[in-house]
């Protein structure tokens, strides 16, 4: 990795939107000269997908429940203020990502971005990752899926919109909070539940299937939240929903409970206490399968809570599972000129 001494500056793009105070450290960041496979291969019943395509590692959100903190910790980084103070980007990953789809093996399946970071962190908005990856799956119609916190997904609308038409795209917000009192307590970096809403609106408008993401429930913290963020996502276009218990793998549970005590002193013993109670005594399950939901009374309401709003705000309905579904559009551009020209 190549450090960059004096990183880019976001802030000076007038399509940027900085909501909320900026980090108290600076930002360092490395260029990644990455020379292996761009798409990630999941092995996990846990997560609804099979390739995932990370370009950035590190994420200047600070989500303080971000189960892929760890991560970090293979690079020779730690876990806590590390993960989002020093970013690593893979300076290549569109050439890479190209490469891949050219391979005889590739058959077109559906790519996700991303798993270990957001696509859309703000040093997007200079590299322009993120947008030159899309564009090739757009010259090999292939489908792609979106999460992310960031309301500068709405930049590469006009790319999401023709891969769209073309192929399949869909976008999920993870949005876990209702108000932004509590998001920025827990996520103090990234933009608020009112921001993410709009840009899901504003995507859902141009014909983007769109989705939200109750990720991660904390217990008796934000599962109150379920009923509002579900109306207030299909008002906005969304049509699919999905959510997961908190995981808190290794260095994170620490790091969490530090952040939690500090920020809302009076919840903490209650969420931890209740957590345990979902985890069988533990903060965190590794077990294939139960990574992302709980068990007990308590977390068995909260999936008959979410089912119970899905089903009244017409969430998940077949005819749209099957409409936004993947489709086999796959094809090699005889041309390496891209078709988004």
């Amino acid at each position: 990795m190549r450090y960059v001494e004096n990183p880019p500056n976001p802030w000076n793009l007038t399509h940027v939107e900085w909501i909320g105070e900026p980090p108290e450290a600076g930002l360092e960041v490395f260029e990644e000269e990455a020379t292996r496979s761009i798409i990630t291969k999941n092995d996990s019943p846990d997560v609804g997908f099979d390739h995932s395509v990370n370009i950035y590692r590190g994420c200047t959100h600070a989500c303080t429940y971000c189960f892929s903190r760890p991560t970090h910790e293979y690079l020779g980084f730690g876990a806590g203020t590390d993960f989002e103070r020093k970013l690593v980007v893979k300076v290549h990953a569109a050439e890479l990502l190209r490469k891949e789809l050219m391979r005889p093996s590739w058959k077109g399946d559906e790519l996700v971005f991303s798993f270990t970071s957001d696509p859309y962190v703000p040093l997007e908005a200079h590299y322009k990752l993120t947008r030159k990856c899309l564009e090739v799956c757009l010259e090999f119609r292939n489908p792609v899926s979106l999460v992310t916190k960031s309301a500068l997904v709405r930049r590469d609308l006009d790319v999401l919109s023709a891969l769209a038409r073309e192929a399949a795209a869909s976008v999920y917000f993870t949005i876990p909070f209702n108000d932004a009192e509590t998001a920025r307590a827990l996520e103090p970096f990234a933009p608020t539940p009112d921001a993410r809403f709009k840009a899901m609106a504003e995507l859902a408008a141009a014909g983007i299937p769109v989705g939200i993401g109750i990720a991660p429930v904390i217990p008796t913290l934000n599962d109150p939240h379920i009923p509002q963020l579900l109306k207030r996502a299909r008002e906005a276009g969304a049509r699919h929903a999905f959510m997961t218990l908190l995981r808190l793998p290794g260095s994170v549970a620490p790091y969490f409970e530090q952040r939690l005590r500090e920020k809302l002193p009076t919840k903490a013993d209650r969420i931890v206490n209740r957590l345990r109670e979902m985890r069988g005594g533990r903060l965190n399950s590794s077990e294939f399968g139960e990574r992302m939901r709980g068990q007990g009374e308590y977390w068995r309401m909260i999936e008959q809570q979410f089912r119970l709003h899905c089903e009244r705000n017409k969430f998940n309905r077949h005819a749209d599972v099957l409409e936004s579904a993947p489709r086999r559009t796959f094809r090699r551009p005889s041309s390496q000129a891209s078709l988004f020209d």
